[in-house]
């Protein structure tokens, strides 16, 4: 699963300390619903620290790397089981081949939300130990960013030492978030299409250009994947360029809702089924002048195309006109 590096509305961010940076980064790099990563050093008491200041332990620092991750697709904790799969819990000042207080562990947090959950996981794994977890649970104090050449190392170095195991890396991309997992289960529940309930239920968006009627020009129908209700003809369909199915309006005026959509950093207007309250998609004041100057662009998931060849037998014999002649 390739996760797209862009900062999302549910972005989060943690901070690693497990040992040498470049196999930590490495390691969550390569986690689905991981944003970015970056390695630096935490909790120093010495401002802007070189590596070289960091390695003689006099800035108390720990090599660290900030996670930043899409809370609505792997949660802090799925997180930390791979960073307790990464190091030696029990080890102080030690993880691999390295010692020093620089290759301490540490979690460390800049929302105290985050710290109650790294404190319980912590303790839950404690309360199964049989000695002293030494991985501390801290505020962020600072962090500052490593130089250039420590950042994505192991991309730029492939054979460059690492104290994570290598097997770890595979696991971490092969990974299937339990986000995932539980809206798979829910659209075979719901007979729909993961995709589908991703988006009606969910508000995603499908890619463009790869979705199924973003090119479909047949006259027909489009109707509520979830419902059948009528939403959109095909008389009202056109060519936008945008990779999405693109409506100058939809069928009636209370076929569809819309409300105000700040997701993304973004201030948008988006377009739901007024019968399934389903996400369909956005409306856009760049459509076509001749046509009102509105653009619906809406999901393929969201929608099933009736052919006007078989409108009639499927209940939307009604609406015929408006295709013909709309």
């Amino acid at each position: 699963m390739i996760m797209e590096k862009h900062l999302v509305a549910t972005a989060a961010v943690i901070y690693l300390a497990g040992g040498c940076f470049w196999g930590t980064q490495r390691l969550f790099s390569s986690l689905p619903g991981v944003i970015d990563t970056q390695t630096g050093y935490a909790n120093s008491v010495v401002s802007s620290p070189s590596y070289k200041q960091v390695c003689t332990g006099s800035t108390d620092a720990a090599e660290t790397v900030r996670v930043t991750y899409d809370a609505d697709v792997i949660s802090l904790p799925e997180i930390l089981d791979f960073y307790w799969k990464s190091v030696d819990p029990y080890s102080l000042n030690r993880q691999g081949g390295d010692r020093g207080t620089q290759y301490r562990t540490g979690i460390y947090y800049t929302d105290p939300a985050s710290g109650l959950v790294a404190d319980e996981y912590i303790g839950r794994k404690q309360a199964e130990a049989d000695r002293e977890i030494m991985i501390e649970v801290l505020p962020l104090a600072n962090f500052y960013p490593a130089e250039e050449y420590h950042q994505d190392y192991l991309l730029k170095n492939p054979g460059g030492y690492c104290h994570v195991n290598p097997a770890l890396f595979a696991e971490a991309r092969d990974y299937i978030p339990k986000s995932v997992t539980n809206a798979m289960s829910a659209a075979a529940d719901s007979g729909l299409t993961p995709m589908q309930y991703a988006v009606t239920r969910h508000g995603a968006t499908e890619p463009p250009f790869r979705n199924e009627y973003w090119d479909n020009f047949e006259p027909g129908i489009y109707v509520d994947i979830i419902s059948g209700e009528p939403l959109f003809v095909s008389s009202d369909k056109f060519e936008s360029g945008c990779g999405w199915p693109a409506f100058s309006r939809p069928l009636s005026a209370d076929a569809v809702t819309a409300r105000e959509d700040t997701s993304h950093n973004m201030v948008r207007t988006e377009i739901r089924a007024a019968g399934t309250d389903s996400h369909l998609g956005h409306v856009f004041p760049d459509g076509p002048a001749e046509s009102g100057g509105l653009r619906y662009c809406i999901n393929s998931a969201a929608l099933r195309f009736v052919p006007l060849s078989k409108m009639e037998a499927e209940g939307y014999g009604k609406y015929i006109p408006l295709v013909v002649a709309r």
